[in-house]
């Protein structure tokens, strides 16, 4: 093992999120390190937005990925793995997508490229998905604004991505770096069994539960979040 240094840290948003996301985290953890948000809006397929990402991120650096975001970064951990010093996949999903729920997201491309991406939005972000409390309906408005300001080519853009993901199975059995895998108790869109799976496939993992939050544990719950992430930084190297 090595002494931790202070990597710069990329933040990779969910599908038709920005920065807003991530934005407890900013505040917290950019006192001591480089933070930087990478958009994946521009690219239709997982390969081209793991791409667009690397190319604005610094040499070597700290990742952490969101639902989409997330498996953005295993891709990136597939394609550029001497550039990641750590990896933490937050509710996020590494295998492909069965054909069924692919079918599922048709309607909402519709949706979408006919004028009704409100409706698309609030059809992919369920009250359901995250934690009971008085925060939820501030939290998917949030979502609403952050979707709706990005627009529906982004939207359709994702949902293309997410229907032809790559399964990353092997790609976290190779990986040699610390990670972490973050979820909320209550999340019901990318539930707690698959997030535990994607941490038994790494070598270097650990798995932490958010207990009062769902699928978006960075704004549900941020300072139990952020203090996650702080730990995972901090944590010491992996000789390779």
């Amino acid at each position: 093992m090595t002494p931790t240094t202070c990597d710069p840290l990329v933040l990779i948003p969910g599908m038709m999120c920005d920065a807003r996301v991530f934005l407890p985290q900013i505040l917290a953890l950019s006192c001591d390190r480089a933070v930087q948000v990478s958009p994946i809006t521009s690219e239709e397929t997982v390969e081209g937005m793991a791409r667009r990402v690397l190319e604005t991120a610094p040499e070597r650096f700290a990742l952490a990925g969101l639902s989409l975001g997330g498996i953005v970064a295993m891709e990136i951990l597939r394609i550029a793995p001497e550039r990641i010093t750590r990896v933490a996949l937050i509710s996020t999903s590494a295998q492909s997508e069965r054909p069924a729920q692919a079918a599922t997201r048709e309607p909402l491309i519709v949706a979408a490229q006919t004028g009704r991406l409100r409706d698309a939005l609030g059809e992919t972000m369920l009250q359901e998905y995250l934690a009971p409390g008085e925060d939820r309906a501030d939290i998917l408005q949030l979502m609403t604004a952050m979707g709706m300001s990005l627009g529906a080519d982004v939207f359709i853009r994702q949902s293309r991505a997410l229907q032809r993901r790559p399964d990353q199975q092997k790609t976290l059995r190779m990986s040699k770096i610390p990670a972490m895998v973050l979820c909320g108790a209550h999340d019901q869109l990318t539930p707690l069994r698959r997030q535990e799976f994607i941490a038994e496939l790494m070598p270097f993992a650990t798995f932490k539960v958010i207990e009062d939050a769902g699928h978006l544990p960075t704004l549900e719950a941020p300072h139990a979040t952020n203090a996650a992430l702080k730990e995972w930084l901090n944590s010491a190297l992996v000789l390779r």
